[in-house]
């Protein structure tokens, strides 16, 4: 029977909860870097997201981020440009909610930018109004038919 020569299995990695999360600095782009709102995520480390410039790229998730810090679509991300590829980006950092509307009132991000909602979140109040939009039949109606 093989010794055990590691630290433990899966549920140390799991267990472990960095504090890095609660109030750190917020940080602003350089050269190189753009703001982004993911659009969908595709798997395999990978997200499509719209760029601030107007440019949807395929995002790569660095390895530090993957699986310690989730995104979902709808999130502001900051991104790294290739200077080698327009069409690809690297994700550095992901913005809290409270980060994303700092941002926004800085004047970082456009005002059409909508946040901590998800891309599907705007269609619920169109659903809403469609939902109330029936035409009610009387008997008499239904017997002329």
């Amino acid at each position: 029977m093989p010794k055990n020569k590691g630290k433990g299995g899966k549920n140390r990695k799991r267990g472990k909860n960095e504090a890095d999360d609660e109030k750190r600095e917020l940080v602003f782009k350089e050269d190189g870097q753009e703001y982004a709102q993911v659009l969908r995520m595709l798997g395999n480390g990978r997200c499509e997201a719209m760029c601030i410039d107007g440019t949807k790229r395929l995002c790569h998730i660095r390895g530090k981020m993957h699986k310690k810090v989730w995104i979902a679509a709808g999130d502001i991300i900051l991104v790294g440009l290739r200077d080698y590829q327009d069409d690809k980006a690297d994700v550095i950092l992901k913005y809290m909610p409270d980060e994303a509307r700092l941002l926004k009132a800085y004047g970082e991000l456009p005002d059409t930018t909508r946040l901590n909602e998800g891309i599907g979140a705007g269609l619920d109040e169109e659903d809403e109004a469609t939902a109330n939009d029936y035409i009610e039949f009387e008997d008499e109606d239904i017997d002329k038919i």
